[in-house]
């Protein structure tokens, strides 16, 4: 039985050729819920190719697994039960920290069974078993997943995320199932400038990561210090391979340290994960920098990095973490599965940890307090010493959130649940989200960004005891809404360790200014960042825009002299001039989204665009419908296309709608020109501050696509279409597809780029009408001349409007040989 128990507990999936092995932990239940944990820290990922494997046994992290099986199991056999006749099981998996691993785990969890073994490509997402994710600590990962559990084809699965704090995440309608039971990185960065403004510090500096964590937390600090007038001196930010043991490393290292040691700040705040922070400490410690640390929540009760020898020379540390409290009866989970090893019901864990733990034991990796015992490994005590009381609570709660979004979906009292177990993973997030209670006299409730108010604890690391372990003590805590309370005694001890002689030389800069570590005294004005004409991407969007005007030109010429011509009324004569006026309306537009954005070109871009494409694509239907009456023979077909063929009411009605979402776009929500301030540059671009009038504007472009796409596809068994017809089809797919993959990466890209995004979009779908609508006509009026004139002899041989051939010379269309003309006109055995 422990044999059984010991396959399913340590489970590695990636037996697929190619695939990196998944640790994984698995119980069944009627409601699974999926779990995503680095309980390794590292991989082995470099810039060569090849199979990933994890390493950095972290003996916290496997506690926070074993806290969501502890919870699951307590609301299991909960008097009264929480949820009567149905059981939570869960599929836990070993991310190892990394994005690529974290998705292939999620992709496993979406999958409708849970089959480890299965190595089949084919996934069906429509009834996933998981219906709701808790997982992961790292922002990075947790977007990437998040976005991944957002998409309809995966059924929309609710992700809940215990430790990820990125402000980004707050964002709905990039994240739309995300939730998380801390606070963002917003409330953490205000926290931060109000002990620094508490106790009268003048500077400070801050060195954050190249990752949505470190980037977005470092962004916050410099916005809320400019606006406090407390003096940033440096910005550092780390590229991401700084925790690989690289030579580039070593210099980053090295110049960090330099700018640490001659730096006038009076604080030293490290908003990056603790992977990097413990490099940092590590040269800290050795050079003796006897600094004072703000640390982050990723690292601020850190038993590896408190634990580090010598760490009292690197100086104080302060930090920041979530409200703290112990998880109900979880040291007590701990020591009885640890010890009691004959139950099954507790073995498989044990084997599990205990291999894992022997394993890096063996490697000589970190044990309890940093010694290499084994003994020690397997000692429940040992392991109690590093359960945390911040990330464990956090898990604590979502899965009680979960439990009570169960109880409330599924309709249960104390007896039994009225609903089958049979419900949408979105059913269930709309409950998840109304929760609105107290656990554990911790009261939750979540916000319209899916962030709950909790408050977080100042910490304070108290000197190394190699008794009892690092000291970690809260001397203080901070609300999301400003109140903030440290200790008096607080205020003495910070002064006397204030570099007051210093400060002096650093003074706050004004808005869209910087200063320089080595001229603290000078500021220097910001750069302004957006998409110049000079640029050599902007130079390219610009050449084309020229040549897609020059074509529309070209060919509004040739339609003028070639304008009494079969093929041009084919076209529905008057509608090709006006398709044509509103694709170089289109070219002309993408020289809008260049230069450095102005109230008015905010204002006409999109919803210009918008309009003139319309417009196009009116002229389009119009001339379809043309085409389909003149050649639809089957008179009840005919009937009701006929009321439809009316030209110019078409192209009125149709873009007349979108004028008019136009219209109240511009009046009511228009985007305006923004100024988001960076360290070192002012970035300028137009804020979209309606995205339901942006939505509207693609999704009726894109419905009139579609339609143009039925009828050409419809008219693809005339004979005057049988290559025009195809050409259009393509056309409209291709702007499909051109709108679909543009509006995700246009609603979350930030930067100068995005406006180029928008003009290479609009360039492209103007091209695609342009060479499929168009083209090919006035390629057969310059090349293809003798065509027009057979159509023009066969006009006048049968020039009855009634006559099949009669309506084909009015028609026009591509070229066509003298024995298909016969078969057409009824009656004549052969006129050419």
């Amino acid at each position: 039985m422990s044999l059984v128990w010991l396959l399913v507990a340590v489970n590695v999936i990636g037996s697929c050729s190619g695939e990196a092995a998944l640790m994984r932990v698995y119980s069944p239940g009627d409601i699974i819920i999926g779990g995503l944990f680095p309980v390794h820290l590292k991989t082995n990922r470099n810039q060569k190719p090849g199979e990933l494997t994890c390493t950095e046994f972290d003996f916290q992290r496997f506690l926070h697994t074993q806290v969501m099986i502890h919870t699951i199991n307590q609301i299991n056999q909960r008097t009264p039960r929480v949820l009567p006749n149905v059981t939570i099981g869960y599929d836990i998996y070993d991310t190892c920290g990394d994005v690529s691993l974290a998705i292939k785990a999620t992709l496993r969890l979406l999958k409708s069974a849970s089959d480890p073994h299965s190595c089949s490509t084919h996934s069906d997402f429509s009834q996933p078993q998981t219906k709701v994710v808790i997982g992961e600590s790292s922002s990075e990962v947790s977007i990437a997943v998040a976005r991944i559990v957002a998409l309809a084809a995966v059924a929309q699965v609710c992700f809940i995320s215990y430790a990820s704090t990125s402000e980004l995440l707050s964002r709905k309608f990039k994240f739309p199932t995300f939730l998380r039971t801390v606070s963002s990185d917003k409330h953490q960065a205000e926290g931060i400038c109000e002990l620094v403004r508490k106790l009268n510090w003048k500077s400070v500096a801050v060195v954050g990561s190249e990752d949505e964590y470190g980037r977005y937390g470092s962004d916050l600090l410099n916005d809320q210090f400019f606006n406090k007038g407390v003096c940033v001196e440096f910005v550092d930010i780390l590229p991401g391979h700084f925790n690989q043991n690289t030579s580039d490393t070593h210099t980053l290292l090295a110049d960090l340290m330099g700018r640490v040691a001659n730096s006038s700040a009076e604080a030293i705040i490290l908003f990056t994960k603790a992977t990097n922070v413990e490099i940092i400490i590590e040269a800290a410690i050795q050079l003796k920098l006897n600094r004072t640390w703000i640390a982050s929540d990723s690292w601020s009760t850190s038993p590896k990095i408190s634990a580090m020898p010598g760490i009292e020379f690197a100086g104080t540390v302060y930090g920041f973490i979530f409200k703290r409290k112990e998880v109900p009866g979880f040291k007590k989970h701990i020591v009885t599965i640890f010890n009691d090893t004959t139950n099954n019901s507790h073995h498989h864990h044990h084997l599990w940890y205990s291999n894992l733990c022997l394993n890096e034991s063996e490697d000589g990796g970190s044990d309890c307090w940093m010694t290499n015992s084994r003994k020690q490994c397997l000692n429940p005590r040992c392991l109690i010493a590093f359960i945390d009381q911040d990330y464990s609570y956090s898990i604590y709660l979502a899965v009680e959130v979960i439990a009570d979004g169960l109880r409330r979906l599924l309709k249960c009292d104390s007896l039994r649940c009225e609903r089958s177990s049979d419900f949408t993973p979105m059913e269930l997030l709309r409950e998840i989200w109304k929760v609105n209670r107290t656990f554990n006299t911790t009261h939750v409730v979540f916000d319209e960004n899916g962030d709950p108010s909790l408050a977080y604890d100042i910490v304070y690391w108290k000197t190394f005891d190699p008794k009892t372990g690092p000291v970690i003590e809260t001397i203080g805590e901070y609300w999301p809404d400003g109140r903030i309370h440290v200790p008096e005694k607080l205020y003495s001890a910070m002064n006397a360790i204030r570099v007051s002689e210093k400060s002096t030389a650093c003074r706050p800069c004004a808005k869209k200014q910087y200063s320089v570590d080595s001229r603290r005294d000078q500021c220097f004005n910001n750069t302004d960042e957006f998409l110049d004409w000079s640029m050599d991407f902007s130079i390219i969007l610009s050449s084309f825009g020229v040549l897609g005007i020059l074509i529309s030109v070209v060919f509004a010429v040739l339609f003028m002299v070639n304008h009494s011509t079969p093929i041009v009324k084919a076209l529905g004569g008057y509608l090709c001039f006006l398709e044509l006026l509103s694709l170089l309306a289109c070219f002309c537009l993408t020289f809008s989204f260049q230069g450095k954005p102005s109230r008015g070109s905010c204002r006409i871009g999109l919803p210009l665009f918008g309009t003139a494409f319309s417009v196009c694509m009116s002229c389009i239907l119009a001339n379809l419908l043309q085409i389909l009456v003149g050649f639809n023979f089957n008179l009840k077909v005919g009937l009701w296309v006929k009321k439809l063929n009316r030209p110019v009411a078409v192209v009125v009605v149709v873009s007349g709608i979108q004028l008019a979402l136009s219209l109240s776009w511009l009046l009511l929500n228009p985007s305006v020109p923004q100024e988001e301030i960076l360290y070192h540059s002012t970035l300028h671009l137009c804020e979209l501050r309606s995205v339901g009038f942006f939505a509207a504007m693609i999704a009726y472009n894109a419905i009139l696509a579609f339609i143009c796409f039925l009828f050409a596809f419809k008219c693809k068994q005339l004979p005057d279409l049988y290559k025009n017809a195809t050409l259009i089809s393509v056309s409209m797919l291709l702007f499909l597809i051109i709108w679909i993959v543009f509006v995700p990466i246009f609603l979350s890209m930030r930067g100068k780029y995005k406006a180029s995004i928008e003009s290479a979009a609009i360039l492209i779908s103007s091209s695609s009408i342009l060479g499929c609508h168009l083209a090919p006509k006035c390629y057969i009026m310059v090349f293809r001349k003798e065509s027009i004139m057979s159509r023009k002899a066969a006009t006048q041989l049968n020039p009855n409007p009634t006559h099949t051939l009669g309506l084909y010379g009015w028609m026009g269309g591509l070229c066509w040989s003298k024995t298909e003309i016969s078969k057409l006109w009824v009656g004549t055995k052969d006129s050419f």
